[in-house]
Formats: C-alpha cells, structure tokens, sequence
C-alpha cells in the first residue's frame, strides 16, 4: 500500500467536528461485558421473582422477626389501636373501667360515667347521678375531677365533666288510660 491510499490517523482535538472514535479491541469487550452482566442481573431478578411466585408470593418468614410473624394478643391490639388512631377512645374506656378508683367508693357508687364525646371541640365526659345531692357534690368536684383525668390520660383530653342528675323513670301511663286520651290530663274526663 502507498502512504496515499493508507487511512491517516484522526487527531480528535486538532479537528473539533470530528466524533468520538469508534471503540476497538478491550474496549469493544468491556462494554459487551457489561450488557451481558446486565442482562444476566435482570434474567436473574426475574427467575427469583418467579421462584417466590411458587413458593406463595414471598409470603415466608426467614430467620429474623419481622412484621408478619405471630405476636401476642396484647402487642396486636396496642398495634391496632394505634394504627386507627383510638388512643383517646381507649384511654377513656378505660377510665370508665377504672371509675371507683380514680374517684372513690363513694361517688362511684352513685355516679357512673355515661359517655365521653371525643370530638376535639368538645372533649365533654358526660357523668350520671342517682340523686341531686350526688350530682351538686360531683359538679363542685368537677375542675379537681377534670385535673385527675387530664393527668392520667394526657393534657386536654377531658375539657368538661357534664353532670346529669337522677333520671325520671319513663311515662307509661298506665292502665287507667281512657280510650282516645292524649295524656294523663285526660283519664279522668
């Protein structure tokens, strides 16, 4: 060959239009390499992806504890609690439980917590008495009965205690309804 018709050897930086030389030899090799790594890696990712699918999804506990090994019933209810958001409810319920000691024999004796209206408004545990003397009592201690509860259960969780005196028993009226009457003004008419 003559040194005309021999390719010249392409200076990158003496010519700035020229592209990047094609790679040869080594460097041909590493990149097939590394596609073939790849495309092992994800024929790999795939086998063990149908692996698990046989064996029920990856479902399995291994050696270490994680969240779906079996726990105690106690652990599983604080958990649910939690994840619900019911702590406020629960903490209450369990106040209601523990009335006669966080108040006394005494008043537990005559005034049960009904309800407790948990929205953040309110926060109004609602309280019945069996006499007006037990509820006028219940409603003088009702700030130092709110500062019990709101240290036992957390700051704010209680705003009011709302006493109700004794329930009037239901109005039947009895067998000497006359036929037709609205009420008792009328039985004797």
């Amino acid at each position: 060959m003559s040194e005309e018709n021999r390719p010249q050897p392409v200076d990158s930086a003496a010519s700035p239009g020229a592209s990047a030389p094609e790679p040869s030899g080594v460097d041909l090799a590493r990149v097939a390499l590394r596609a073939a790594k790849e495309q092992a890696k994800a024929r790999g990712a795939a086998a063990q992806q149908k692996k698990q699918a046989r064996r029920g999804g990856g479902l399995r506990s291994g050696a270490r504890a994680d969240g779906r090994d079996p726990m105690a019933l106690g652990a599983a209810i604080n958990r649910l609690i939690t994840e619900r958001g019911w702590e406020t409810p629960a903490a209450v319920g369990g106040v209601m439980g523990r009335w006669p000691q966080m108040v006394g024999e005494d008043l537990a004796k005559h005034c049960v917590p009904v309800k407790f209206d948990d929205d953040p408004d309110v926060r109004v545990l609602t309280v019945q008495c069996d006499s007006t003397a037990w509820a006028t009592q219940l409603r003088l201690l009702a700030p130092r009965l709110v500062a019990r509860l709101n240290e036992d259960l957390g700051h704010g969780t209680v705003r009011m205690i709302k006493v109700l005196g004794p329930g009037t028993p239901r109005r039947g009226y009895g067998p000497l309804r006359a036929p037709g009457s609205v009420g008792p003004g009328d039985t004797y008419g």
